[in-house]
């Protein structure tokens, strides 16, 4: 078993699932989540909720789990207008991409979680970042990730490791992940702690969790609970379903942006 990890944990549904991932993988996990005035900022209320529970209902990973902490990013609102940091419709941008998508987020995500990670002395870096079901966001790309990679250890002379592993899932898949890091407990806690509505509401509980239920983020989280249940009820080969549920992703986003044939996490 590796080490030392740090993921970046925001309290949504990805990243717990890859903060179970780390505690499977590595001996000490440390966490770190960014507060860059998001729109759906509950997500970083739910963080606590989620360590709490991950401590005491997996004594196994319990004493895996480090420090956490929460890094000021407001300069990212201050530089960005867009659906996740501010209170307008999401919709499709003449470039192709959604207004949700946040420029540089990624990127500054990461490169801050190397800082930390070097002063820390911890080599391997874990985020949840995905190109199966993504919204088309460049830095959520393999490529992306890979380059960032050289380029942090380029810039401080290490050999830190970006680890993605829900990269090449569909939704369906994280919570298969999820089902296999930590049964059915594990899913449970994923269904009511975390957070992945992009409006922030968590007035309505659903039975794949709160959110609003119509933004691109609720649709695919509830889609891929539909199709994970669905495997599980009858035993079909979750790898024959994944093409089939990405295109059903693309074609929800589509419908909700305006026919554009696109997904988003």
């Amino acid at each position: 078993m590796r080490k030392k990890a740090l993921v970046l944990f925001s309290g949504g549904q990805d990243s717990t699932t890859c903060l179970a991932w780390a505690l499977s993988n590595f001996e000490y996990v440390e966490t770190v989540g960014f507060d860059y005035r998001q729109r759906h900022r509950v997500e970083l209320d739910c963080r606590g909720e989620v360590l709490a529970a991950l401590k005491g209902g997996f004594p196994g990973w319990a004493h895996r789990l480090g420090e956490d902490r929460v890094i000021d990013l407001g300069l990212i609102n201050d530089i960005s207008d867009t659906g996740l940091t501010s209170d307008i419709e999401i919709e499709m941008q003449a470039n192709g991409l959604p207004n949700t998508f946040v420029p540089g987020r990624n990127i500054m995500f990461i490169t801050v979680a190397g800082a930390i990670a070097y002063r820390r002395g911890i080599k391997h870096l874990v985020g949840g970042m995905c190109e199966t079901d993504f919204s088309g966001y460049p830095d959520c790309r393999d490529d992306t990730l890979k380059a960032l990679q050289v380029t942090l250890n380029l810039g401080m002379d290490s050999r830190a490791v970006i680890h993605t592993p829900l990269m090449w899932i569909d939704k369906a898949g994280t919570w298969r992940l999820a089902q296999d890091l930590g049964g059915t407990v594990l899913v449970d806690l994923i269904i009511e702690a975390t957070h992945t509505c992009y409006l922030g509401n968590r007035s309505r509980r659903y039975e794949w969790g709160y959110g609003c239920g119509e933004c691109p983020a609720c649709q695919l989280r509830a889609h891929g609970w539909a199709q994970y249940r669905l495997v599980r009820e009858t035993q079909a080969p979750a790898d024959v379903t994944v093409a089939a549920n990405v295109a059903a992703d693309r074609d929800i986003l589509g419908d909700y942006l305006g026919g554009s044939r696109v997904s988003c996490r």
